[in-house]
């Protein structure tokens, strides 16, 4: 879990623009987010096994 300070700062409007930068909403983790489902690749995981992203079903074989 991230610092909560860390992630008021993202959360919260920079001066200029390029300061802006994505953490996951529901972790707080800086890297790997991927914009298309708002979260990083770790929460994207979990919530596509348990099947609660809509479209969306991780493959295994």
């Amino acid at each position: 879990m991230a610092k909560l300070s860390l992630m008021n700062k993202a959360n919260k409007k920079q001066k200029f623009k390029v300061r802006q930068y994505n953490r996951c909403p529901l972790c707080g983790r800086p890297r790997a987010f991927i914009r298309k489902f708002s979260m990083c690749r770790l929460c994207l995981r979990k919530y596509a096994t348990r099947g609660m992203i809509p479209g969306v079903i991780k493959a295994s074989w």
